[in-house]
């Protein structure tokens, strides 16, 4: 292991609020998990948690280090991933990248149509965590340990990010909205469903076609209320459902969250869909983009 393992357990108490909860959660006691801590805060010589008789709560040095350990945790894998990746002798694998936000399905359901061209083709899936660290680092460095993430984008999103990709579809933009809210019952949205209420988008510049759409909006109907967010992960899903406000989204999100719906809108608004890849990509993933490409044709 890369890292020290404490960090794990760090993050298990972070999470739960409690150590009781956190030595269920890795099946040891609750002295353990304090012990564990403890050992931690002396080593970097930091508090992490404040005990208070209600529970424990995350000091600002704690705060700093959940972001820092996650990050920690997810590099190291992903470098012994690296490092097994290197040792092995069939260079006909193509490593997909996943996460909530870029599932791999719809390459699923391509791949026999894949292995028409690259009989023998072999893929690995590598899971990875929607942060915005790992999007710049992830994205950035794309053919060292992930060959091909699967999602939208567009030039603008490319040119931020360093990479290439190859545009396999263009996907309507839809809405998701709380299984609990009223348009949940609705098959299909029309913009004045909308009216009065507010519609999540993702900041301007960060895609083309979503600016597209957010101007179409203010000129044409400023009864919808537009959300700027930063970021799209799992957060953005729960401030949709818990706030009962809608969220800007695609199809192949339908999975994301089990108290969303995702549906279209009778708007002419979409974007690309494809595979983002190395600006320089291996003769492998070449062959395997061309696959690609030939079998949604």
């Amino acid at each position: 292991m890369m890292y020290n393992p404490q960090l794990e357990t760090f993050l298990r108490v972070a999470d739960a609020g409690s150590f009781n909860k956190a030595a269920e959660e890795s099946f040891i006691t609750p002295t353990a998990v304090i012990k564990q801590i403890n050992l931690l805060e002396a080593s970097l010589d930091v508090q992490l948690f404040e005990r208070t008789h209600r529970g424990i709560i995350l000091t600002k040095a704690g705060k700093s280090l959940y972001q820092d350990a996650k990050y920690v945790i997810q590099y190291s894998k992903e470098a012994v991933i690296r490092a097994q990746n290197a040792m092995q002798e069939n260079t006909d694998v193509i490593r997909i990248g996943t996460s909530p936000m870029t599932p791999v399905q719809f390459l699923m359901q391509l791949w026999p149509k894949i292995q028409e061209n690259c009989p023998g083709m072999k893929f690995q899936i590598v899971p990875f965590e929607n942060t915005p660290e790992n999007a710049r680092n992830i994205l950035g460095n794309l053919g060292q340990n992930i060959d091909v993430v699967g999602g939208i984008f567009d030039e603008t999103m490319l040119r931020l990010r360093g990479c290439a990709g190859l545009e396999l579809f263009y996907t309507p933009l839809c809405c998701a909205v709380s299984v609990y809210h009223p348009l949940a019952e609705k098959n299909i949205l029309r913009m004045e469903d909308l009216y009065g209420q507010n519609l999540m988008l993702m900041r301007r510049n960060w895609s083309m076609y979503v600016d597209r759409l957010r101007d179409d909006i203010w000129q044409n109907h400023p009864q919808i209320n537009i959300i700027d967010f930063d970021f799209y992960d799992v957060n953005v899903f729960n401030r949709c459902e818990n706030g009962n406000d809608i969220l800007m989204a695609v199809s192949v999100w339908e999975n994301v969250h089990p108290l969303l719906k995702i549906i279209p809108v009778e708007w002419k608004h979409s974007i690309p869909y494809g595979l983002l890849h190395s600006q320089q990509p291996s003769d492998t993933v070449k062959r395997f983009l061309e696959a690609a490409k030939k079998a949604t044709e």
